[in-house]
């Protein structure tokens, strides 16, 4: 009988773990606190070594062809005039804000759930893990729904705030806070958003972009750089309040986003941190993509870590005589990509959200520099690390 084993969290760590865990010939199940499969969701980059992956998995062609078709990425003043251009052309080979795979998070999610579950693999949603118990034959786990289930492993793909890792892992992982909260939400798209992303800056560590999405729909990320509180903490009516607040007296795009912000049925607010973890398992159990590592979309890398991640998870599993030798083997493997793709100076949020007039002048005159072809990559380097920092192993 196949291994049978529980993957929890059903975005793209966990539908990726499941579909190649299925394909090595386990038993997979993936349970998911959400009450239905969450589409939509901020855009995410899917770059190098995580595009061979999905083109080893068969889905790269339909992948493309949900991509956003963003063609790049403009900075703007108040008045729409571009600073610096960065075309998403360049961006998968010099690191820029646009890869050629751009594409909603709820997207990619959904394409390879899909996939996974024609490969056997059974969702179950609405529930979540309340304990775990580990004993020399498996893992015990008891449902928030009351029911208990015992697995050869666990697989924790959940997202930066994972309260199974918590259970596992009590107070092991070391928050790097990164200075900046975030707001993401999706508003009805106009003519003249255009099919180029826009960021602009203004006063106070406080800027926006705007990215063409899809289905007549624009991604806002509303970010403002500043030493974290409790905000996380908040409820949403309290977070959208503070977003409100923060942004209704300015120009530019922000009374349109602000006013469409009241009814948006997809807010999502962060507080960005990474996850530092000395250790990605502990027994049968073990953390893979952001519950694991997560790097914040400061690195441009996270979906493409998520990726690459559950693939050599799965295929050590598949190629190791026990879970030991192949969590060893995945740490391994995963700690210099995942080490290369945090390596974000806290300096770069402070730079890139600059807090008075001479600092968003330097940040201007910055941009101006570098979307010159010469010196291009100069600045590409802040926004995503190497997608191509790991050689892929090979488990055929």
């Amino acid at each position: 009988m196949a291994a049978r084993i529980l993957v929890t969290g059903a975005s793209v760590a966990g539908t990726t773990t499941a579909w190649w865990l299925a394909r090595c010939g386990r038993d997979v199940e993936v349970v998911e606190r959400a009450p239905a499969f969450r589409d939509g969701g901020q855009n995410v980059d899917v770059r190098g070594t995580a595009r061979d992956v999905l083109r080893r998995m068969g889905l790269e062609a339909l992948l493309l062809e949900r991509s956003t078709r963003e063609r790049g990425t403009d900075w703007v003043t108040e008045d729409n005039h571009v600073v610096g251009r960065f075309e998403a052309a360049h961006s998968d080979t010099d690191g820029g804000p646009t890869a050629e795979m751009e594409i909603r998070r709820g997207d990619i999610a959904r394409i390879i759930y899909e996939a996974a579950a024609a490969q056997g693999v059974r969702f179950r949603f609405g529930d979540s893990i309340e304990h775990i118990e580990q004993h020399d034959g498996g893992v015990q786990v008891t449902f928030a729904g009351g029911h208990q289930e015992t697995y050869a492993l666990v697989v924790i793909a959940e997202g930066v705030g994972s309260h199974t890792r918590e259970l596992v892992f009590p107070a092991e992982n070391r928050p790097r806070w990164m200075d900046l909260t975030i707001a993401y939400f999706s508003i009805p798209q106009i003519a003249s958003d255009g099919v180029y992303a826009r960021q602009y800056n203004t006063l106070g560590g406080r800027g926006a972009v705007v990215k063409p999405a899809c289905d007549g729909k624009l991604g806002v990320y509303l970010g403002i750089q500043k030493r974290p509180g409790h905000e996380n903490g908040w409820s949403v009516a309290q977070q959208r309040a503070f977003i409100r607040a923060q942004f209704s007296a300015l120009g530019w795009e922000f009374p349109r986003i602000l006013d469409a912000m009241t009814d948006v049925d997809d807010f999502y607010f962060d507080v960005l941190r990474q996850v530092r973890m000395d250790r990605w398992s502990n027994g049968r159990v073990v953390l893979t993509g952001d519950a694991a590592w997560c790097p914040t979309a400061l690195s441009g890398i996270g979906t493409t870590l998520a990726i690459v991640g559950a693939y050599v998870l799965a295929g050590e599993l598949a190629r190791s005589d026990t879970p030991a030798t192949a969590f060893a083997h995945y740490e391994r493997i995963m700690r210099p990509f995942v080490k290369q793709g945090q390596n974000i100076p806290k300096l770069v949020p402070r730079l890139l959200w600059p807090h008075t007039r001479f600092g968003l002048a330097v940040l201007r005159n910055a941009i101006r520099l570098a979307s010159r072809p010469a010196l291009r990559s100069f600045i590409n380097n802040h926004f995503a690390r190497d997608a191509n920092a790991i050689a892929l192993p090979s488990y055929e």
